[in-house]
């Protein structure tokens, strides 16, 4: 059972987070295992498992980038890990970033963290105006599979992105 079959939820990339909560918490009053101690040892194992299933399956929809991660490895778009690639074309404008990365930890400079910042933050805002076609795209028709390809690429170039953004927490200070 998937998680969004798990919460009685359609698959989508945007999810209702008030209503995800609710359903969380009523599950979590369903499954706590304190109710079920006087039960057989086949019962509380199984609440047990409903339980975690219920914290786990909350932590994952309820984040973005992780539900982003599930749907496409549920749908089987994302490949094993490492072998997903990024555009060429991505790379070298990473590559400038991280050299201008690599300049500041012998060089500080404030001026250049916030030139970098507010490059990171367009690279970000671009990707996410590309792919929002996309998304509402597989959440109007969840079966259709069109366009989950360049939902791949956005995960992994912002991924790639905030790699970027932490590694630039280090200057920023």
């Amino acid at each position: 059972m998937n998680y969004f079959e798990f919460y009685e939820i359609p698959v989508s990339f945007s999810v209702d987070a008030e209503a995800l909560r609710k359903r969380f918490y009523a599950l979590s009053k369903k499954y706590h295992p304190d109710f079920y101690t006087l039960e057989s040892e086949e019962k509380q194992a199984e609440i047990l498992h409903l339980s975690t299933l219920n914290n786990e399956a909350y932590k994952t929809l309820g984040d973005e980038d992780r539900r982003m991660k599930y749907i496409l490895s549920l749908v089987g778009a994302m490949g094993e890990e490492g072998t997903n690639k990024l555009p060429p074309d991505f790379l070298m404008e990473m590559m400038e970033m991280n050299e201008g990365l690599m300049e500041l930890e012998f060089d500080p400079d404030p001026a250049a963290v916030i030139t970098i910042q507010k490059q990171l933050s367009e690279k970000e805002a671009e990707l996410e105006a590309e792919v929002a076609p996309l998304l509402a795209r597989f959440d109007a028709d969840p079966t259709n599979n069109e366009g989950l390809d360049g939902v791949v690429d956005y995960y992994l170039k912002k991924r790639y992105l905030l790699r970027i953004r932490e590694n630039l927490g280090k200057f920023a200070s």
